[in-house]
């Protein structure tokens, strides 16, 4: 894994901040200057802060830890959810509720619900519902699974979650915090980085910005599951010589 260069992040645009009247005085050490009212990012500092981010989740990842992706703003929803999908990853892309993590026990009965409902709808056999159920049914499981179905395969709470836009998902942040799960989250100049355990200063409004930056982390996470794959593989052979 090779450290994100300072020519890749300018070229993803992660140096722009917010206007000077809204920055967040803690991410001082983090903005290299000010520009027409509006604060730069120091990217050496990101490119450092980003590697190191990178190689936790990889560990995490090698060690068997589920990382649980949050964004909800518009701009990054789909990049999240395909980077996400593609190391195997829970996500929530759609809106925060309200005890996610710290009511879990309640979303998984949701979870076990939806589920329900999916095989209901699967089984062209069953003459038990009428047509107007099943419409109502897949109604249901549309809205359903929009909220949980990007976590359909957590049985149990993640080890960490990676935030985009601290301040935005404030809420996702706070349940993490109170459940002691490790918090990596992309920090621009308006959120206070001291609220996360690993922050990686960066733009986090642009879609280039947050496609760069989330993509790093996601073949990190990669790396970390091959690393794995390829242990297992080695003791399964070491276990039949």
């Amino acid at each position: 894994m090779q450290k994100p260069t300072y020519k890749e992040l300018l070229d993803a645009g992660c140096h722009f901040g917010h206007l000077r009247k809204k920055w967040n005085p803690k991410m001082t050490p983090y903005i290299f200057m000010e520009h027409k009212g509006v604060h730069i990012i120091d990217l050496n500092r990101t490119a450092d802060m980003l590697e190191r981010s990178a190689l936790a989740m990889k560990a995490m990842a090698k060690s068997g830890k589920k990382i649980m992706f949050v964004a909800t703003k518009k701009q990054a929803r789909e990049i999240v959810q395909k980077a996400a999908e593609s190391v195997g990853m829970p996500f929530v892309t759609e809106r925060w509720l309200g005890g996610m993590m710290t009511n879990f026990a309640t979303i998984r009965k949701s979870v076990k619900k939806m589920q329900h409902i999916e095989r209901v709808l699967a089984d062209t056999t069953l003459t038990s519902i009428t047509k107007k159920e099943r419409l109502m049914f897949g109604r249901e499981h549309t809205k359903m699974s929009k909220h949980f179905g990007g976590i359909e395969q957590l049985n149990r709470l993640p080890s960490a979650v990676f935030i985009v836009d601290i301040h935005h998902e404030h809420l996702a942040l706070a349940e993490a915090k109170k459940l002691n799960v490790k918090t990596f989250g992309m920090v621009d100049t308006n959120s206070d980085p001291t609220l996360v355990d690993f922050a990686i200063p960066s733009n986090d409004d642009a879609s280039k910005s947050i496609a760069f930056i989330t993509n790093y982390l996601t073949a990190a996470i990669r790396e970390g599951l091959e690393e794995r794959k390829a242990a297992k593989g080695d003791e399964k052979e070491g276990s039949e010589a």
